[in-house]
């Protein structure tokens, strides 16, 4: 893991530290403070950016080329960790333009990054579009402490778990009003994605940087062609930024292994191979990003002072999963794709070792999410890449149409554009009353203020009644989707208790002031499911990460998803308009030649993937779930997961995304509680997240909304 974390201290000078801020110090010098019993705090294995009253410092392995500072004078600087594309002057410029007041300056350049400005006292954080760079806070030693990792925090004020959070993680995890800013951990608050924390003297506050588009008026037609474009230079942009930055070589490898060559050492090992390359699942969006990385100038598998000069292919690496078929079409094409002689293609064969719940031990991640239960398998596929890696997260997030959109169309008086998409779902469904269904639910959806479709929810999971919300195919799915926010997949397993939590939290949010998000439906629940995708892929990231490995997704930079966000609804909302899209943006970089069937739906799914691990693990996960912690919170009943776990690996219709999230749950609990030892040195012993555990408690949910 690597994350910032620093804070800004009410006092002129930090106490144990170097002094006041007077122009002249030293960035060298210790920034801290001084803990409970006159230790010197810092957090461990961490490197100072710059030091007192209002110290940072950059933890982890991040990458020489990864971290800039650029100041402007002794009281102004920016530092920019990640990739980033602008030069030291586009920072200069967009410095002083945060000096000023202007933060979007700081989130348009190319790449993934987090930027920080420091002015005199004022410190501004800035955090993503998509949210797979989140900022936290909390207040601490009488000012506020942020990072760009939730566990350091825990652990700085000896947070417990915030039960409510967690119910609400669980009864409905794609409604921001139920998560609101809360994190695990009781007393660590999230910033929004398009938000930026700006510290004056240890007094917070949040402000957005992106413009929001109104309810009252439509947005502008859009011309759906330049709009494309848009994407298409985005995203070139978006690969050219990662192949530009300098080449890294992982740990050199210590020596031969009889009977194993250098490929299987490093495998072996867990060690990535040097250079670049991508997923190539046979799917549009790994195949668009192998395509332009491969295509685009710049030797992408070049290393700086090795090989001959004249560039090396491409990695491009393909998941086999052995144990469940169903993706033969897909490979098929990645095979045609691989042809390429820019790529060089490595197919990655997994049996049931491979299966999601084969292997329940994993590292503790900054936070829970659903992707725990399949680390094993995507460490798998990634263990074959290359040191950096791009894989094609988010595209189907910021490109695809939320169901929620076709509200969004009728309130802009575009009924004629429905018709494609409501007659796709007729033909997939076959029955003549899917019409009418549909569009009466994006009616309803159309004319619902945000704050009854909030007490609505409410209401359901008061009274247990969203049996009716489980989609059953695409049509089901869509109409489940036509609302301003539905119970979760696992809300059917939690206690009465915690779903009242939830509820409460949710009817608090509908009655704050200034209620309501300030956007059509669609666009809404878009952008929640989007912040939602992002903040599991950076579970996933942490859970499955291979050392010396960067994993990037272009599709969720913030000029990328901007450019994204510009594309008409009226262009998104019909069948296949990904794939479509992805195929222009091929086309205008030069690529025409994409084998027959490219960017057609998966026929196979991640349900029978997900079945077939949950039969091969029963035995391990009904052990789980003899004792979980879950049930010691109040969130659950033993005995009601296990039965469900039976009656799912026995072939029931279950929603196993909903297992998968319970699964995910009590293993992050678990893993947390076993850690040892703090992410800050200076501190006591007890100074870490949860410190006391989960004491057995009849009514544990009591962190209120």
């Amino acid at each position: 893991m690597r994350w910032l974390v620093g804070w800004s201290s009410t006092a002129t000078g930090a106490l144990g530290g170097s002094g006041g801020y007077d122009g002249r110090h030293d960035d060298a010098a210790y920034g801290g403070r001084v803990g409970h019993d006159g230790e010197t705090l810092h957090p461990v294995g961490s490197q100072l950016l710059w030091g007192d009253p209002d110290p940072l410092w950059a933890v982890g392995d991040w990458r020489p080329d990864e971290v800039r500072i650029v100041k402007a004078d002794a009281r102004t600087r920016v530092a920019v960790l990640g990739t980033c594309g602008a030069t030291d002057e586009q920072l200069r410029v967009g410095l002083f333009a945060a000096r000023g007041g202007a933060l979007r300056h700081l989130t348009a350049w190319p790449g993934s990054y987090t930027a920080i400005v420091q002015v005199d006292r004022r410190i501004t954080v800035c955090g993503d579009l998509a949210g797979a760079r989140p900022v936290f806070h909390t207040p601490w030693a009488g000012g506020t402490a942020y990072a760009t990792a939730a566990l350091p925090l825990a652990d700085l004020i000896e947070a417990n778990l915030d039960f409510g959070h967690l119910a609400a993680l669980l009864a409905a995890p794609d409604v921001p009003a139920a998560l609101h800013d809360s994190t695990p951990y009781d007393g660590v608050h999230r910033i929004p994605p398009g938000h930026a924390l700006i510290l004056r003297a240890g007094a917070r506050e949040i402000a957005g940087y992106e413009p929001v588009a109104s309810l009252a008026v439509a947005a502008p037609p859009a011309d759906p062609e330049s709009a494309v474009g848009a994407v298409r230079d985005a995203l070139i942009e978006a690969v050219r930024t990662r192949l530009a930055a300098p080449r890294h070589v992982p740990d050199i490898d210590p020596g031969p292994v009889p009977g194993m060559g250098p490929a299987e050492r490093r495998a072996a090992r867990g060690m990535p191979v040097p250079g670049i390359g991508a997923d190539l699942s046979g799917g549009p969006a790994s195949g668009t990003l192998a395509l332009l990385a491969a295509g685009l100038p710049g030797m992408p598998g070049t290393l700086l002072g090795h090989g001959t000069g004249a560039g090396e292919r491409l990695l491009a690496v393909t998941f086999n999963d052995l144990a469940v078929g169903g993706r033969e079409a897909e490979l098929e094409r990645a095979g045609t794709l691989a042809a390429n002689p820019r790529l060089h293609h490595v197919v990655v064969a997994g049996g049931e070792e491979a299966l999601p719940y084969a292997d329940l031990d994993g590292p503790l991640t900054d936070e829970p999410g659903p992707s725990l239960v399949t680390a094993a398998r995507h460490r798998a596929r990634l263990a074959a890449g290359s040191a950096d890696h791009f894989t094609g997260y988010g595209a189907r997030q910021v490109l695809d149409a939320h169901p929620a959109r076709l509200a969004d169309l009728l309130m802009d008086r575009k009924r004629r554009h429905l018709v494609r998409p409501v007659a796709a779902l007729t033909k997939a469904d076959g029955s003549v009353l899917v019409p009418a269904r549909v569009y009466g639910a994006a009616r309803r959806l159309a004319r619902m203020p945000y704050r009854a479709g909030l007490e609505g929810l409410a209401e359901r999971l008061m009274h247990r009644t969203f049996g009716s919300d489980d989609p059953t195919g695409a049509v089901g799915a869509s109409l489940a989707a036509l609302t301003w926010g539905g119970a979760g997949p696992a809300a059917r397993w939690l206690t009465g208790e915690a779903l009242a939590e939830v509820s409460v939290r949710l009817q608090g949010a509908a009655h704050r002031s200034g209620v309501g998000p300030g956007q059509r439906p669609g666009d809404y629940r878009a952008r929640a499911a989007l912040a939602r995708h992002a903040m599991d892929l950076r579970v996933l990231e942490q859970a499955a990460e291979i050392r010396s490995q960067r994993l990037h997704a272009p599709f969720l930079d913030n000029q990328v998803v901007r450019a994204c966000r510009a594309l008409p609804e009226t262009l998104r909302v019909q069948p296949g308009a990904r794939a479509a899209i992805l195929r222009t943006v091929l086309k205008g970089a030069g690529v025409t030649d994409l084998p027959p069937g490219w960017g057609a739906p998966s026929q196979a799914s991640a349900t029978a993937a997900a079945r077939a691990g949950l039969r091969m693990a029963m035995d391990p996960l009904l052990t789980l779930f003899e004792a979980p912690l879950l049930a010691e919170a109040g969130l659950i009943e033993a005995r009601v997961v296990r039965k469900a776990l039976r009656a799912a690996a026995a072939g029931e219709p279950l929603p196993l995304d909903g297992l998968a999230d319970l699964i995910s749950l009590e293993l992050w609990l678990r893993r947390l509680l076993s850690r040892r030892g703090t992410c800050w040195t200076g501190t006591p012993a007890r100074a870490r997240a949860v410190p006391a555990g989960i004491a057995p408690q009849r009514r544990a949910v009591s962190s209120g909304g």
